[in-house]
């Protein structure tokens, strides 16, 4: 998995995660990759800070940190992180279709184009999810539960 900080044409800074390099590429020239905050598809990378890891094996993702740092600047015209999360929220519940429990099995017809592309989400089990991965299958885990699991969107 390799992240990267993107922006788009209104300025809107966010981040991408993608199976790889290849795979922004190819997402980005196919116009996929989209603002989360207001859906422009005219996105380019931009520098990231580097993570400098300082033990000799990689953090696995179980051991991720359960709080991050958060900043807050008064006297800006930048929206307050909830204001992002919101749209954010409301962005994947508007561009992604709910497959709940079916959703290993749906991403899996997807990334063998047995059925038509489009961003979906659902729940999968860790295994499920270190299995999707292990196939080469571009997924990620929400650091938040959706409003409304279970009804339709």
């Amino acid at each position: 998995m390799i992240i990267y900080d993107l922006v788009c044409d209104q300025d809107h800074r966010f981040e991408g995660w993608f199976a790889s390099a290849a795979e922004f590429d190819r997402q980005s020239r196919e116009k996929l990759v989209e603002c989360p905050l207001c859906g422009s598809s005219d996105t380019r990378r931009v520098a990231s800070a580097a993570y400098v890891h300082t033990s000799s094996s990689a953090l696995p993702s179980e051991d991720l940190p359960e709080r991050s740092e958060a900043v807050y600047e008064p006297g800006t015209d930048r929206e307050l992180p909830t204001q992002v999360l919101a749209k954010m929220v409301r962005h994947i519940l508007e561009k992604s279709d709910d497959v709940g429990s079916e959703f290993p099995e749906e991403a899996r017809r997807i990334h063998y184009r047995e059925t038509p592309e489009r961003m979906i989400r659902g729940t999968a089990s860790k295994e499920e999810f270190e299995e999707l991965r292990e196939e080469g299958i571009p997924v990620s885990t929400l650091p938040f539960s959706l409003p409304g699991r279970g009804k339709s969107h």
